[in-house]
């Protein structure tokens, strides 16, 4: 009896928090408090996770025109999301008054579920709709739609980890034939370290 009994308690108390928290972030952010600061283009995997091996982590990136914007935001999904595992702003500027968002969640299914709702929760603060932003995978530009995104996002680790294979020998083959080669974003444990002590 005692267990059910904690187990309520715990459960009630993490709702508390949770609301507290979102609390605090209304405190901060209004409705349209950033209107025209969020770039309708999101990228997905374009960068390398920090978090562990890219076979794991789906990375999203908002571009933002400027750093307060960025926090912002960076503040907005970790709090409001139990699904976004890291959230952080780019060390640097992009280009002047340009500042970049990453975003790490667990690379599985319903990823895109995810990101549409992101994107779909965002209007309140940006006034952008669906229908306003591009989501670029792989160099691509894709409607902001969950059905599209399916198709063109790796959804699992397993799937992932075989299509970097399968660009490998395809590179190879396109090496051996003098052409241009397709950049495969892998990250040993070297440059992981680097990028770790870099922040980025």
């Amino acid at each position: 009896m005692v267990p059910r009994i904690a187990k309520k308690l715990v459960l009630k108390s993490n709702r508390l928090l949770y609301k507290a928290k979102l609390m605090r972030l209304n405190e901060g952010l209004d409705y349209h408090d950033m209107k025209g600061q969020v770039d309708p283009v999101i990228t997905v995997d374009e960068y390398a996770s920090k978090m562990g091996e890219d076979s794991d982590y789906v990375t999203l990136t908002f571009k933002t025109n400027s750093k307060l914007a960025a926090e912002d935001l960076v503040a907005w999904l970790e709090i409001g999301y139990d699904f976004v595992l890291d959230a952080s702003v780019s060390d640097g500027e992009l280009q002047p008054g340009k500042w970049l968002v990453f975003v790490e969640m667990k690379r599985r299914s319903n990823v895109p579920e995810k990101i549409i709702n992101i994107l779909d929760d965002l209007k309140t603060l940006t006034d952008l709709s669906l229908k306003d932003y591009t989501v670029r995978v792989d160099e691509e530009d894709h409607d902001a739609d969950a059905d599209i995104l399916k198709q063109v996002i790796v959804l699992s680790p397993n799937q992932y980890k075989a299509e970097v294979e399968k660009e490998e020998e395809l590179n190879e083959m396109r090496h051996r034939a003098g052409l241009d080669t397709k950049k495969i974003y892998t990250v040993d444990e070297e440059i992981r370290k680097l990028m770790d002590i870099a922040k980025i």
